[in-house]
């Protein structure tokens, strides 16, 4: 009878329209919740007989239509371990079940959100406020990520050991307007006269001290420098220094033919004393031009090379006009011991621990997850979801590549919802819950109407 089947569509219209209150008011109360994706509704019509010439009341009902593949506003904050993705993909995640430290034990299930306001907690994990552990690919000894293995990235790298210095670069003009001394400095052991030009430079030992080396320059002749280079602290120093002798401008290789440097360009390096000279010897120019030497500060022998640029170019050490010492860089790779200062996250992902000796480590990279049909994961608590088939694999890959987006960081992605736009909703659904209410009220009195023709 259609009076009884307008009931029943009438109250099925009440069921649909209660769901999409629900999902409206679930939208409202999470307006302010960070990477929230708003659920909006999609009404589908069941039908029971429907031709040309009949149409029964059929019914209708609301279905969820996920909107977790819709951007919401990326807005910036004042923690710097903050993330949002700006285009698709997700953050994979982690739930601890047990433990702390080390020992924490985490569920066997992959989650992923977009919820990025992590910040690091007393075990040194990064958390969002749901709860939920960042998952990285920790960095190999060479420097480039562990693709095949997602982990949850605790920062426990809190000390930054010493490294004693192994290269020192030297880069700077001896001024070829600088006369030569008067006679030329005497052989080691003599101490030589005072140096007309020098440069000091601190490196560091097998332990972390910083310890002093300078370097002497005298002009012997046209084309030729004598360097001494001595260091207080060291006690294989001979007593008046480690000397070489840097000519410019000649030959570089004997050949055929025989190869020339330009003028006030390296062409040769001589050991005088307490060096090992340049090694391989050069063959041309451009051929690197070094010399080592061996210090010993009191934790064992020390070798150091000491880089002045290349042979028969203009790089490094050269020989000018000018009647001043010009110094362009003076560096060496030894690094101090370090304490932990912070962690900070690059926009390609890499997670950075910062030392108070100026030093920075990579222990991780945070990867970005991408499905072919977002919208079909499987909803969570904590703005968390679960991969299903309907949203096809997950692919694990860095941001900015293959489809994934970019990482914005020191910012969140604040909830998609639109509370103007959620208002209308509401509007809508509580005039259509009030129409289906007027049918049921208009099919019931219409069957009382028919129960009492009897009487």
């Amino acid at each position: 009878m259609s009076l009884l089947g307008s009931m029943t569509t009438a109250i099925s219209g009440l069921a649909a329209q209660s769901r999409a209150l629900g999902h409206v008011s679930d939208n409202v109360a999470n307006s302010q919740t960070v990477g929230f994706k708003r659920v909006d509704t999609n009404f589908t019509s069941w039908l029971t007989r429907s031709t040309n010439r009949l149409h029964l009341p059929g019914s209708v009902e609301a279905r969820p239509d996920y909107t977790n593949s819709l951007q919401g506003t990326i807005e910036q904050v004042e923690n710097s371990l903050a993330m949002a993705i700006a285009g698709q993909g997700f953050f994979s995640v982690s739930m601890a079940r047990s433990g702390q430290g080390a020992n924490v034990v985490f569920d066997d299930r992959q989650f992923y959100t977009r919820a990025g306001d992590f910040a690091m907690d007393r075990d040194g994990y990064l958390v969002n406020g749901a709860g939920y552990y960042l998952e990285g690919w920790r960095m190999t000894a060479s420097g480039e990520p562990d693709r095949t293995v997602l982990e949850p990235i605790r920062i426990s790298e809190l000390v930054y050991n010493p490294v004693a210095t192994t290269e020192v670069t030297l880069a700077a003009n001896l001024p070829a307007n600088q006369p030569a001394i008067a006679a030329a400095p005497p052989a080691p052991p003599a101490v030589p006269p005072e140096a007309p030009v020098n440069s000091v430079i601190t490196v560091y030992d097998a332990v972390g001290n910083p310890q002093q080396v300078q370097f002497d320059w005298w002009r012997l002749d046209d084309d030729t420098w004598r360097l001494r280079i001595t260091s207080p602290n060291d006690t294989l120093a001979p007593a008046a220094g480690r000397f070489v002798d840097v000519e410019f401008g000649g030959t570089i290789a004997a050949g055929p033919p025989p190869v020339t440097a330009p003028a006030g360009t390296i062409s040769s390096i001589t050991p005088v004393t307490g060096t090992t000279g340049v090694t391989p010897a050069p063959t041309g120019t451009g051929d690197p031009a070094y010399l080592g030497f061996q210090m010993d500060y009191g934790f064992g022998l020390q070798a150091v090379r000491l880089n002045i640029g290349s042979f028969g170019t203009a790089t490094g050490l050269t020989m000018h006009a000018g009647t001043e010492y010009s110094l362009r860089d003076l560096a060496q790779n030894g690094v101090p011991p370090g304490s932990y200062s912070g962690v900070s996250i690059r926009e390609n992902g890499d997670v950075a621990v910062n030392y108070d000796n100026g030093q920075t480590r990579i222990v991780a990279r945070v990867p970005i997850v991408a499905f072919n049909d977002p919208d079909k994961l499987q909803r969570l608590d904590g703005q968390a979801f679960m991969r299903t088939q309907e949203s096809g694999e997950a692919r694990v890959t860095d941001a900015s590549t293959n489809g994934a987006g970019k990482l914005v960081t020191g910012s969140i992605e604040r909830s998609n919802v639109d509370i103007a736009s959620e208002f209308s909703k509401l509007i809508l659904a509580q005039r259509a819950y009030t129409a289906n209410t007027r049918i049921v009220t208009a099919a019931d009195e219409l069957l009382q109407d028919t129960i009492n023709m009897k009487r």
